[in-house]
């Protein structure tokens, strides 16, 4: 889930989004001005429907990506959303027309889009270290340069090492010890004076993400998600740690949080945004995927954690437990923590609330399509296999969007399998494949090779 000066990105949180750096490469110099249509630098104040109006006006809503590209340099945190009529209901106010995002979401979208310019190559490596060793320093080592630069550059202000620590203490103690020896591994190198802060990842900047999620019993218990995002900001390690004395498996984001995983007491967790710009005081959600795994047993335990800990924006965390105890939860800034019992997830938490990103990421779409399969009795097969197709999969990967992995949790065997249409990638919390794989982006389905 990374963002880079001050960007908000689009995954599922996300997800390995501090290596920002690359928006600059891709979309221009990564400043946290960019302009208007009109010319006007982009920091100005955006709430209110006119200033809404100002910088949608005209968009190609099936270009999602640009538009979400002009989103990111706001500071939500400082913008007054109760003004803005999202349902475009407020006819009088602006003598518009009202439009019916929840309509507009038509073909052209990521998940029409044919890939474009050939195939990708995609290299995900793994490891396995119980404590914070070697391994971790290498990754941290190659992560910090580009995740210090998202970090620094964000909109909202950034903690200080001392208060990110106080939040730690008061939200999650368990994690401390292992704070502490990653810190230690990044705080005397270059520019590493605010390590500690960026690793408890209070208050991050603003980020977006995407992806589909779904708890399927038939066939299971299993957790199936896709994780749909540029390449180019993807870390592609998978890891297994016990920093808290419980072995947790999962995708690595934000330094050491996690996108997705399961531990050893046979619960899996997984995170998408859940579609909402407003920003608060709390933690970047892969830190708090990565907490749960490390000290909850079962589902109940998840959301009773998961109602606690504070997160700056809202995020869905679907989890579903080896008894096959499933639950989703919504999680904001600026309300409570509402729990439900839904085993599917996508981008928006019941209603839609943001109806323009909404429709041009086709959430709803892809939450009824999975919804039908549950309720159609799919097992955990053919749901792993609806995710490898359209409308789920996406493969607009030459214009920074689409499906990296679908990943197939087992929490009652303690595995994982990462998917894509030719390959799948085995790991379990027993056997960790730290040969690592490379997989073809972009490539026509075939059987796949294990």
């Amino acid at each position: 889930m990374r963002s880079l000066a001050g960007v908000a990105v689009i995954v599922v949180w996300w997800s390995g989004w501090y290596r920002k750096a690359g928006i600059g490469e891709c979309f221009g110099d990564g400043g946290g001005v960019t302009e208007n249509q009109d010319g006007e630098g982009r920091g100005t104040d955006s709430s209110g429907w006119k200033d809404w109006q100002r910088w949608t006006e005209g968009v190609d809503w099936s270009d999602w990506r640009s538009w979400l590209q002009r989103l990111a340099t706001t500071d939500w945190a400082a913008t007054d959303w109760t003004s803005t009529d999202w349902t475009g209901t407020d006819q009088a106010a602006t003598g518009r027309t009202p439009v019916d995002w929840t309509r507009e979401q038509a073909l052209g979208a990521p998940w029409e889009q044919a890939p474009i310019g050939g195939e990708i190559p995609l290299t995900l490596r793994a490891f396995a270290e119980d404590e914070p060793a070697d391994r971790i320093r290498e990754h941290l080592a190659a992560s910090w340069p580009p995740f210090r630069q998202w970090w620094r550059g964000g909109a909202n202000t950034r903690p200080t090492t001392a208060e990110a620590r106080a939040k730690l203490e008061e939200h999650m103690p368990e994690l401390i010890p292992a704070w502490q020896q990653l810190t230690a591994m990044l705080e005397h190198g270059p520019d590493g004076s605010d390590a500690g802060a960026a690793l408890a990842l209070w208050n991050p900047p603003p980020f977006l993400t995407g992806c589909s999620q779904a708890a399927v019993l038939p066939g299971g218990p299993a957790l199936i998600r896709n994780y749909d995002w540029d390449y180019r900001l993807f870390d592609g390690v998978v890891a297994r740690t016990a920093y808290t004395g419980r072995r947790v498996l999962g995708m690595l984001d934000c330094l050491w949080g996690l996108l997705d995983g399961v531990n050893d007491a046979g619960l899996a967790v997984s995170l998408t945004f859940g579609g909402r710009p407003q920003v608060g005081e709390g933690f970047g959600i892969p830190l708090v995927i990565r907490y749960v795994l490390e000290v909850c047993e079962t589902v109940e335990e998840a959301v009773r954690v998961l109602s606690r800990v504070p997160v700056h924006m809202s995020y869905n965390v679907t989890a579903i437990d080896r008894d096959g105890r499933r639950a989703t939860v919504y999680l904001a800034p600026d309300r409570p923590a509402r729990v439900t019992g839904l085993a599917v997830a996508t981008n928006h938490q019941g209603e839609v609330e943001w109806a323009p990103y909404v429709a041009a990421i086709r959430s709803v779409e892809r939450q009824d399509y999975l919804e039908e399969l549950l309720a159609a009795g799919t097992d955990a097969p053919g749901v792993v296999a609806a995710c490898l197709r359209s409308p789920l999969y996406a493969t607009r990967f030459h214009e920074g969007f689409g499906t990296l992995y679908t990943a197939e949790y087992r929490p009652a065997d303690g595995l994982v399998r990462y998917h894509w249409p030719d390959r799948t990638w085995e790991h379990s919390l027993d056997k960790i494949d730290q040969a690592g794989v490379q997989v073809q982006l972009g490539s026509p389905a075939r059987a796949p090779q294990p």
